[in-house]
């Protein structure tokens, strides 16, 4: 069974830090370019950032580069993402994904998602 779980979500300050953790099973990890997306209330879905295939490269939305960092640790399947600098407007549910290359992640076009985590940040 694919499984996608996104941890690590909760109520921080503005300014204030936390770690989203995306643990997969049930493909193969290295075959897949992962990355996280994000829905807030009323707003479209937006791709936050995502990692290749080979880890390698990487890709961030502007309105989270320099705040946000996508890893992976392959051993354990999980792909991290360490969102630093948090503001009130990063507010939503993040979902991780599974997708087949770095552009259908980007795109937020997936083989698989898994269920969200909400992350709140107030001002």
């Amino acid at each position: 069974e694919v499984q996608l779980q996104a941890s690590g979500g909760g109520l921080v300050q503005a300014g204030g830090s936390l770690r989203l953790s995306c643990a997969a099973s049930g493909f193969t990890f290295d075959d897949y370019a992962i990355g996280w997306f994000r829905q807030a209330p009323g707003k479209e879905r937006e791709g936050v950032s995502c990692i290749s295939r080979r880890r390698s490269t990487t890709y961030y939305a502007d309105s989270v580069k320099g705040r946000f960092t996508i890893s992976s640790d392959n051993a354990k399947n999980t792909v991290y993402l360490q969102m630093n600098g948090l503001k009130p407007e990063d507010t939503a549910v993040y979902y991780c994904g599974a997708s087949g290359n770095l552009v259908s992640c980007v795109s937020t076009l997936h083989n698989y998602r898994g269920q969200g985590t909400l992350v709140t940040v107030s001002s």
